[in-house]
């Protein structure tokens, strides 16, 4: 693995001493900020995945998009990841969380976050990962940074897209994307798309003699409606339906591929989203109404055994864990925002003004079952039936601010704030009630500027925060272990100096930050088992830890060789640690979970013919601790991924495979006791995705 680094680190400077002669790469715009802006004027770490990269890939889900950022992490605990880590912080569970997440997922200004993993990039126009704190932009959601997802909009002519995707592991995927204007009216525009992705899954239950147990079955729908009511007035209608049907047969005992559960649990999720945003331009400034409300089902249910009654033989040993989660969500949002700062009309300042509101209220109800038994104990089997009860609601209040000062035209002085006022409610079944309230602020002040036309520097200052919360469904007596129920809201400082290159008429794009994060009252996920014999008494627990440090460095590269070859690195170097842990001092000094020290990916997209183009990307990961808990780590690995496109008149023809070399890795791991009748702590991993090869065919019309 080590020469494949150094292979890797060779290659990222290569295109540095090649003549370059050829046409300029195309302009990367930022979408997601408060106006869109060149990436080289920003002064934060971002990486943009543009419809160009979407469109190529042929698995339309996000989570295999993430490979190609580095210091971007997921915790897939089913088929599907639910939450995502920025160098190294946000959750790691999908089952067991306060609905506030350390990472903002906003989907077209409908906030997601806390429901990570349903984003299909079918229909996309533009993935944005903004890395480093957004307490300014969108506050408590944002402590590790901003996961932001534009669809297509729609257009002043009718036009679209039909796609089918095929290939093993019975993989089937059909979408269709089209709009323009309604009745020739181009003030009045639509898009409609549908997307249905089906597959087997890559693992075989041998237990059940079936293939299908980790299934993906989902169908998303969306359609967007655009009215421009006059020149200075635009309303943007959408309405998303998200229907996930996903079992989740991943975890095994013997660590292989194959599973040997008898009741492989269900991941199932269905999301209705309604977002409306009314825009008006004023002489100087445009104000903003943002209104979203999203409805969600979710069933997270697994095998907690693992196993089945062969599995454990001679002892009786059958565990069942479910848990029904519904979440509804109100966000309401008004901005005012200023035209941009035009040193020909005196205007040297950008600035927005806004304030927010922010509801969520989210029932778990979660039934566990199980029966064991010792064929030593006279007194046979001992069956257990637990159901439980958890109501959590919370409302946000929010003022923010930016402001853009240039103090020339090459040199901009920013500062941002956002104050944020939440409360809480929560009870359950088991008599625990608490009603936190709490005040917070973050907020972000840089400075850049142009050294030249090719160069900006910039360094800047950031605070972010996220809410405290609670461990639900612990299934605690009342007033037994409170301190493990709440944990108090956590705050991270970072310090960034970056750079933004485009040089040689526009053919390479570099962009690099060195940032320093540090926390304070940090939000540590771990894992305990309260009954070594009972399994369902495995929860996970949010804990503060007193101190944690974040350091690293990201570096981004587009180049464009010559008119048929264009190269891409990405790069994440990161170095953390948790410290003053006073009730876990045997991790203190240890790095954090889910935080790599190496992450990179780099592509090739060569133009062999005006018909024909060849991708390849290399995508890896240095070995990361699975847990705050425990020791265990992943091992390092890097996955190779090829498509082949040849494309006639209208129509595409792909050929494609990810993970050629069928690189055997794992993205997760848990350490506790799970085998009668010791229960002694074992390591069990949830491994990544073989091999997998198809065809893919697109027509545009």
């Amino acid at each position: 693995m080590q020469t494949n680094i150094n292979i890797f680190f060779l290659l990222l400077f290569i295109p540095l001493s090649i003549d370059l002669f050829s046409e300029n790469i195309e302009e990367i715009v930022v979408k997601g900020d408060w106006r869109e802006s060149s990436i080289l004027e920003e002064d934060s770490s971002i990486v943009i995945l543009n419809s160009k990269i979407l469109d190529s890939q042929p698995i339309k889900h996000f989570e295999n998009l993430s490979y190609l950022v580095p210091n971007l992490n997921f915790a897939a605990s089913d088929s599907r990841a639910r939450h995502f880590q920025i160098r190294g912080i946000g959750e790691r569970s999908g089952y067991e969380r306060t609905p506030n997440s350390a990472v903002g997922f906003i989907i077209d200004d409908i906030d997601y976050s806390g429901q990570g993993g349903i984003a299909t990039t079918f229909d996309v126009d533009q993935i944005e990962v903004h890395r480093g704190p957004q307490g300014s932009r969108i506050g408590s959601n944002a402590l590790a940074g901003l996961i932001y997802v534009k669809t297509k909009e729609p257009t002043d002519e009718f036009e679209g897209i039909s796609e089918i995707t095929y290939g093993d592991f019975g993989t089937l995927s059909t979408g269709i994307a089209f709009g323009g204007p309604l009745k020739s009216n181009n003030n009045l525009t639509y898009r409609f798309a549908l997307r249905k992705d089906y597959s087997d899954g890559f693992r075989k239950n041998l237990f059940l003699g079936k293939s299908n147990t980790s299934k993906k079955d989902e169908n998303t729908f969306r359609f967007k409606f655009n009215w421009k009511i006059s020149d200075e007035t635009l309303v943007k209608l959408l309405i998303t339906q998200i229907d996930l049907n996903d079992p989740a047969d991943i975890w095994t005992i013997d660590g292989s591929l194959n599973t040997l559960s008898d009741r492989p649990g269900m991941d199932s999720q269905k999301t209705n989203g309604f977002g409306i945003k009314l825009s008006h331009a004023f002489k100087n400034s445009e104000f903003q109404s943002l209104t979203s409300i999203t409805d969600t089902d979710v069933e997270l249910s697994y095998d907690a055994d693992w196993g089945n009654a062969n599995s454990h033989f001679p002892y009786t040993y059958d565990y069942y864990s479910e848990t029904l989660r519904t979440r509804e969500t109100f966000s309401q949002e008004f901005r005012l925002v200023s035209d941009a700062a035009n040193f020909n009309d005196g205007l040297n300042a950008e600035w927005v003004l806004g304030i927010s509101y922010f509801d969520v209220k989210e029932i778990n109800i979660k039934n566990d079952d199980g029966i064991y038994g010792d064929p030593s104990d006279p007194f046979g089997p001992y069956a257990s039936q637990s159901s439980s009860k958890s109501n959590f609601s919370s409302e946000n209040y929010s003022l923010f601010g930016n402001l853009d000062y240039f103090i020339s035209e090459n040199t901009k002085f920013s500062i941002g704030a956002r104050l944020e006022d939440y409360e809480a409610k929560y009870f359950d079944s088991y008599g625990e009630s608490f009603n936190p309230s709490d005040n917070m602020s973050g907020g972000k002040i840089s400075l850049s500027s142009f050294l030249n036309d090719h160069l900006n520097i910039f360094v800047s200052v950031a605070r972010g925060f996220n809410q405290g919360g609670f461990n639900l469904n612990l299934g605690l007596d009342p007033d037994s272990q409170n301190n493990n129920l709440y944990f108090d809201p956590e705050f991270l400082t970072n310090y960034e100096f970056g750079l933004n290159v485009k040089t040689l008429d526009s053919k390479i794009n570099i962009s690099s930050v060195i940032f320093y994060s540090d926390r304070s009252d940090q939000q540590v996920l771990i894992s305990t088992q309260v009954d070594p014999t009972d399994p369902n008494t495995f929860s996970f627990l949010t804990q503060n830890a007193a101190e944690g440090t974040n350091i690293g460095l990201e570096l981004n590269l587009d180049a464009q060789l010559n008119e048929y070859l264009n190269i891409f690195t990405r790069v994440g170097l990161l170095k953390t640690e948790i410290k003053n842990w006073k009730s876990r001092p045997d991790l203190e000094g240890r790095a954090q979970a889910h935080a790599p020290e190496k992450s990179y990916a780099f592509g090739v997209n060569w133009l062999i013919s005006d018909k024909a183009s060849l991708t390849i990307d290399i995508t890896g990961k240095s070995a990361f601790y699975y847990s705050d808990s425990h020791n265990n780590k992943s091992q390092s690995y890097a996955l190779t991924n090829f498509s082949y496109e040849y494309a006639i008149d209208n129509w595409t023809y792909s050929l494609w495979a990810r993970n050629i070399f069928d690189e055997y890795y794992s993205t997760r791991g848990f350490y506790f006791g799970n085998e009668a009748p010791n229960f002694e702590d074992t390591l069990y991993e949830r491994h990544g995705d073989p091999r997998h090869v198809g065809l893919s065919v697109r027509y545009d019309f």
